[in-house]
């Protein structure tokens, strides 16, 4: 026979309070006919032979009856030979210490027992609460087998992403044939790379392309405040894997539970968890046909035994498209938007130079909403251009009555700089857009700067990169006077310091700092606290300073007619400042 063990606590409740509501019942001895007297009244009555009977029940009362049988209640005056008077005059006397004695343990035990019976409850809650989270966390469902439609034709670009993984579809299609020759399926595959490269989509295709189920999860969902539960839930998610048979399991940025192990703390929950993983995917079987796709920004972060083989066994970069790239990118996307013809998908690849593949669906999609907002018949460059700057720089402000005449003619002088300075020494690079409309994220203005596709960056380029990006504090220095720089460059600052950093401290492009990296002779500690390092940072950045600003001073004239004209139109492009470049090469001949 089963117990109900609510049952039996509820009744020990009402039993428990049911007795000590007999025991204050009894205490205090119903005193609904009850006769309040005087003290002194009462002494008279003892004097005069009417009182019978004293209950001496507490401290604080005297109750009693008189010789008539009326009940009385009085103040006790707590005299140390009160007892003995009463007596004397022969007068009943009657204690109920007893009965306190029961009460007080008969509240100490209600206390108590009820005490213990919110801790059962809330222990069960805590307890079914921990298994319904299991039990949600758990419910894991896969995408069908047959129902991503998702194929490597419809993923432009990363062709040599797109040929590591093509092996694993015939492996999960054919997995007997590989069994011949004692192959061994790839247990794991890590794709890495910047965010919006289209990690996500080739494990869609993937999946896609064999014709197997999907699970698609994140890292996060298995970081969780219960312990064993992230553990649990790995363990539950390669156990329904293997009832699928062949499938692929896509753990989106796997570094939220992946994280390389310090040693100090490897008995708390996100050790468990990754511990968990490490053992199913080395638990495979030969040929099981379980796949395991991993996602992450940051693969220099990921524990060691994540990337041994036997587990991840291929790591695959997916990094930004090159231009080729960019241009399929573009047609997929533009497939069912009505473009029109004047636009060059080609130009406009070069243009796009380090977007990723989301940016650039992000690009046309923001383009085809502005072209339907104003009801237009086609999405043509007017509609292109105004999309690429809210890509980059976040929307127009449409609100600017609070920028004054001041701030917008700083704001030309600033970006004229960048702009000018970069036709000066980086002919190669495109200006695509010169612009002083503020946006929503904040910039006051910027000048898009493309520098060619290639896979390394020079040290010339890098100093002229940092050069470009003084330029606008420079023009400010030269117009209005050293007093009068404002913060409009602090982003810039930023990034020149960034890229003179590397050069000293990551790349050894300094003679007097030498080819050493810091980072690795400081042992993963603070380089950039050297004094040789910060010295020699320091003496580049005024070097090249001076060296821009002479150059700026140079071109005065030209600086200031980029600025008149950004003040007139507001936003140039390529052209515009060409044809100005050439005018005054024609007037200085």
């Amino acid at each position: 026979m089963k117990i109900n063990k609510k049952l039996i606590i509820a009744l020990l409740l009402i039993v428990t309070a049911g007795a000590i509501g007999f025991g204050l019942y009894f205490q205090t001895n119903t005193n609904s006919d009850v006769k309040e007297v005087s003290y002194n009244e009462f002494l008279a009555a003892v004097q005069g032979g009417q009182v019978s009977t004293v209950y001496l029940v507490d401290e604080a009362k005297i109750k009693g009856e008189f010789s008539n049988g009326t009940a009385f209640i009085t103040d006790n005056p707590r005299t140390e030979n009160f007892k003995e008077i009463l007596l004397k005059n022969h007068i009943k006397v009657e204690e109920h210490k007893a009965n306190s004695a029961i009460m007080n343990v008969l509240s100490t035990f209600g206390v108590i027992l009820l005490i213990s019976a919110l801790g059962v409850y809330l222990t069960k809650q805590s307890s079914k609460q921990t298994s319904r989270e299991f039990s949600r966390m758990s419910n894991f469902e896969a995408i069908p087998q047959g129902e991503i439609k998702i194929t490597f034709s419809q993923v432009a670009g990363n062709e040599e992403a797109k040929e590591s993984i093509l092996d694993l579809v015939d492996f999960l299609r054919n997995p007997e044939k590989y069994g011949k020759y004692g192959a061994r399926i790839p247990r794991g595959v890590i794709l890495y790379g910047p965010p919006g490269t289209g990690k996500t989509l080739l494990a869609k295709a993937l999946a896609g392309e064999a014709g197997v189920p999907f699970y698609a999860v994140s890292g996060s969902d298995f970081i969780q405040i219960y312990a064993g539960l992230g553990a649990g839930r790995i363990r539950s998610l390669f156990k329904k894997a293997r009832e699928k048979g062949k499938c692929v399991i896509f753990i989106d940025e796997i570094d939220a539970l992946g994280k390389k192990r310090d040693g100090l703390n490897g008995n708390d929950e996100s050790d468990r968890t990754l511990n968990a993983l490490l053992t199913e995917m080395s638990g495979f079987n030969e040929n099981e046909g379980i796949i395991v796709i991993a996602a992450t920004n940051r693969l220099d972060t990921l524990d060691d035994a994540l990337l041994r083989p036997g587990r991840f066994d291929r790591q695959i970069e997916v990094g930004l498209p090159d231009v080729k790239a960019r241009h399929q990118i573009l047609k997929v996307h533009s497939q069912q938007k009505p473009l029109a013809q004047s636009i060059d998908l080609g130009k406009l690849a070069h243009q796009t130079v380090y977007f990723s593949g989301a940016e650039l669906e992000s690009l046309l999609n923001e383009a085809a909403i502005l072209a339907a907002k104003q009801n237009a018949q086609h999405i043509d460059i007017h509609h292109i251009d105004k999309a690429f700057y809210t890509v980059i720089a976040g929307e127009e402000k449409k609100d600017r009555s609070m920028i004054s005449n001041k701030d917008r003619e700083i704001t030309a002088y600033h970006e004229a700089g960048h702009a000018l300075m970069t036709k000066l020494i980086a002919p190669e690079n495109k200006v695509t857009k010169v612009t002083i409309i503020p946006s929503t994220k904040g910039a006051g203005g910027f000048s898009m700067n493309i520098p060619p596709d290639r896979m390394y960056r020079s040290k010339k380029e890098m100093i002229q990169n940092i050069q470009i990006a003084l330029a606008g504090r420079i023009a400010e220095e030269i117009i209005y006077g050293e007093e009068n720089i404002t913060t409009g460059a602090s982003n810039d600052i930023e990034k020149a310091t960034e890229i003179i950093a590397s050069m000293v401290k990551h790349f050894g492009m300094n003679k007097k700092a030498g080819m050493i990296n810091y980072d690795v002779l400081y042992g993963g500690r603070n380089a950039g606290a050297d004094t040789e390092v910060v010295s020699e940072c320091r003496r580049i950045m005024e070097e090249l300073y001076m060296e821009t600003k002479q150059l700026l001073q140079v071109h005065m004239e030209l600086l200031v007619k980029i600025t008149e004209l950004l003040l007139d139109k507001e936003t140039l492009n390529e052209e515009d400042l060409n044809v100005l470049i050439v005018d005054e090469v024609k007037a200085a001949v």
